[in-house]
């Protein structure tokens, strides 16, 4: 059996309404035009801190920390319910659980606000702990994290996986030893799982249940 690692956002969930909706206030909050809603997508994966910073265009670190602040006011009262679980996402999960697979979350949004999220939608049944970054910035950056995450489970590189929609994810599964398993439902593209070295690419949801 394998530990299955999902990340969140683009995988487990579409968060594409609430992030930007919070990204668009906090830009507005500091004075900054926000760009179209749908210029954002980028921004959806990387840790936001560092989006924030190329959306402002300024190296002022007190101005990109201020901006966070405001995203995560709009964001933890209403950002986060601005959600939705890909079609077909609990019927996978469910299957692989049965099948005697340990899942986590492995996500570099705050756990926080992953737990509260995966909650909301009745996903917790599924998995057996959230994994995310802290509020202070620990562990946004996926090998980080999944190094932490392997070592607090005493998790063995050859039976684990990571299940993620960015090259984020991947670069982070293969800096830890692990293969990484790229979708294609969520924000990435082929050509950025396939150049961050994905051992394989699925198209659906439903591609989950037999890969196991």
């Amino acid at each position: 059996m394998m530990n299955l690692l999902f990340d969140l956002d683009g995988t487990l969930t579409n968060p594409f309404p609430g992030i930007t909706n919070c990204i668009i206030y906090a830009l507005k909050k500091v004075g900054i035009e926000p760009p179209a809603r749908k210029d954002l997508t980028w921004c959806i994966g990387p840790p936001l801190l560092g989006s924030l910073e190329k959306l402002l265009g300024s190296d002022d670190k007190d101005l990109a920390e201020t901006a966070l602040a405001h995203y995560r006011e709009r964001f933890g009262s209403k950002g986060l319910f601005e959600n939705q679980v890909y079609e077909g996402i609990p019927e996978a999960l469910r299957v692989l659980r049965k099948a005697g697979n340990s899942l986590f979350v492995a996500t570099s949004k705050p756990a926080v606000y992953a737990r509260k999220i995966i909650d909301h939608f009745g996903l917790d049944i599924y998995f057996e702990q959230v994994y995310g970054s802290e509020l202070d910035g620990t562990r946004t950056n996926k090998i980080h994290l999944l190094a932490h995450i392997m070592a607090k489970e005493s998790m063995a590189a050859a039976d684990t996986l990571m299940i993620g929609d960015r090259r984020h994810d991947i670069i982070g599964a293969r800096e830890n030893g692990i293969s990484g398993i790229g979708v294609l439902w969520g924000f990435g593209t082929r050509a950025e799982l396939e150049e961050s070295g994905a051992k394989r690419i699925i198209e659906k949801p439903a591609d989950l249940k037999g890969l196991f």
